[in-house]
């Protein structure tokens, strides 16, 4: 029954849960929730490696989104089911951590949760599948770090963020935009870290991939405030403000009353000259450039423009914070506390106008912690997958550079951590050896994967790369040649972060999903049709049925 309960004294059902819970229990519901990861894992694994597919997805406003980024898919897509938005988690945590590789740690979940489903039709306990899981994915990181390559050197970077960006609609310009990025990940990189947040994409259309440029500096996507503002301003003193340049409104209901019309002269002759008071306090610390968190008001403008300042009102805390890295300016949260040392310096502040939007330029600044990227493409759609393409290379370049690791790519690492995991399972007795073989099987799936969407023998090519892992655990698939080749050599390499995180993450999933014997929903389903239902089956609410 959908109710949880049991019978009282004189046979009265007790219920707990109310009517209209549905409810699964066993291997109902493990199949249930396996099928669910499974159907996921196979909708977005056409899309992976250089010769991945890409999804249209249309939303309810007829908004279209092109794109093969295996967490833009997912996000995208309006999922239901609890135990699909389990794996959607696992892309999201993917995208946050490392930039890369959302859908080859969706792929193995679901090839791990259809392995599993194996072991559980040969009644082996699910607590036993999770167990060797477990002691599976540890052995596979202790395997990923004796096949790890210590290298972050330029050469290395450029080849780490070709690789991330190969299939994904940047083929012509992977060389030159592999150049920004580096150089972009190298400028703003402090003590061996990264911050991806001083990295500031700007998406205009218009153009091709091949005219997107880095700017060592700031760019912000607003204009100056009034016309009569300089266009450009050479040797920028830039001061930061968090404060309104206008007279705060009174918090309170009270009223004023005037009697005489020189009074009111006198209150908005008060209220210039704070103003006018304000715009001074600000020209007296010498600065020329003025970005304002908050709102300016017009007289203020006025007052600004005439002294020759150019000023910005309601900029983004964001780019705030990137203005300070980038110029060495301190924010100022009141004008009382704005001073000439507070001051930031660039060689040349300009707005500009790019296709139909206009930009503010910060440039020429002295070793900038924040530095801007602008990204062309001639639609729309073909900029926005480039910008996810080329966020997923800033991802990939920080985990580098951070970490400097790398590890074969072409599905190399995921095929030589499945030989040793098979070693590995052979020293393990019980039913445990059984989960690790099925870990060290759902591996291959990468390979397999890539070889299918490039329209390889799959099979043909697992049989290959396994016999030339014997010799070498840096051989994988070359997609564009079609054979198997040392990865190393063919420069196809991916940070050792990407693919840690893609193995974990995978298999705490498929562990988690695996250990759930009962779903309980309390949703109130449709009334189920009570004509020719046998007496008292009533009230079932709508229990889908038992397979």
């Amino acid at each position: 029954m959908a109710q949880l309960g049991g019978q009282g004294q004189q046979g009265q059902p007790i219920l707990i849960l109310p009517e209209g819970t549905s409810r699964l229990l066993g291997r109902d519901a493990q199949r249930m929730n396996i099928m669910a990861g499974k159907v996921l894992a196979e909708t977005i694994r056409t899309t992976l490696g250089p010769k991945g597919m890409d999804k249209m997805l249309v939303d309810s406003l007829g908004d279209i989104v092109v794109t093969n980024d295996g967490v833009t898919i997912l996000k995208e897509m309006d999922i239901e089911h609890p135990a699909a938005k389990m794996l959607v988690e696992v892309a999201k945590t993917q995208e946050d951590e490392v930039g890369d590789g959302t859908t080859t740690a969706v792929v193995i979940a679901g090839e791990l949760l259809k392995k599993a489903e194996d072991l559980l039709e040969q009644d082996v306990h699910p607590t036993i599948i999770s167990m060797g899981y477990r002691r599976a994915a540890a052995k596979a990181q202790e395997i990923l770090n004796e096949i790890a390559i210590d290298r972050n050197d330029r050469d290395t970077l450029l080849e780490v963020a070709i690789t991330a960006m190969t299939g994904k609609g940047t083929e012509k310009a992977r060389q030159p935009l592999a150049e920004l990025i580096v150089s972009a990940v190298k400028q703003v990189e402090e003590d061996g870290e990264v911050d991806k947040d001083h990295i500031n994409i700007h998406r205009i259309q218009g153009a091709t991939v091949e005219d997107s440029q880095i700017v060592n500096g700031v760019v912000i996507d607003k204009g100056r405030l009034d016309p009569s503002m300089p266009k450009k301003v050479q040797d920028a003193k830039i001061a930061l403000l968090k404060y309104p340049v206008e007279v705060k409104s009174l918090e309170t209901d009270a009223k004023i009353k005037l009697t005489d019309p020189n009074q009111m002269q006198a209150f908005i002759e008060q209220e210039e000259a704070m103003i006018k008071d304000m715009v001074d306090k600000i020209l007296a610390t010498g600065a020329n450039v003025l970005f304002c968190q908050k709102g300016i008001d017009d007289l203020a403008q006025h007052y600004l423009a005439r002294e020759g300042v150019f000023a910005v009102k309601r900029v983004r805390k964001s780019d705030i914070e990137r203005l300070e890295k980038a110029t060495g300016a301190n924010l100022a949260t009141n004008i009382e506390d704005l001073k000439p040392e507070d001051l930031g310096e660039a060689g040349m502040v300009y707005e500009k106008k790019i296709f139909d939007e206009v930009l503010i330029f910060v440039e020429e600044c002295h070793d900038p912690k924040a530095v801007s990227i602008i990204l062309r493409g001639s639609t729309k759609h073909v900029a926005e997958e480039v910008e996810r393409a080329v966020d997923d290379a800033i991802g990939v370049v920080s985990a580098t550079v951070e970490d400097g690791k790398v590890v074969a790519g072409g599905g190399a690492a995921e095929m030589a951590i499945s030989k040793g995991l098979r070693d590995y399972a052979d020293t393990i007795s019980g039913r445990e050896q059984l989960a690790v073989a099925a870990f060290a099987d759902a591996l291959e799936i990468i390979p397999k994967t890539l070889a299918e969407n490039a329209g390889l023998d799959s099979i043909d090519t697992l049989v290959d790369i396994r016999a030339a892992q014997e010799n070498s655990p840096y051989m994988g698939i070359n997609i564009f040649e079609g054979k198997v080749t040392n990865m190393k050599v063919s420069r196809v390499i991916e940070p050792h972060r990407v693919k840690k995180q893609a193995i974990q993450s995978a298999a705490e999933a498929a562990e988690m999903i695996l250990r759930i014997d009962d779903m309980i929903a309390s949703t109130k389903a449709r009334e189920p049709d009570m004509e020719g239902m046998p007496p008292g089956m009533g009230g079932m609410g709508g229990m889908p049925p038992m397979m």
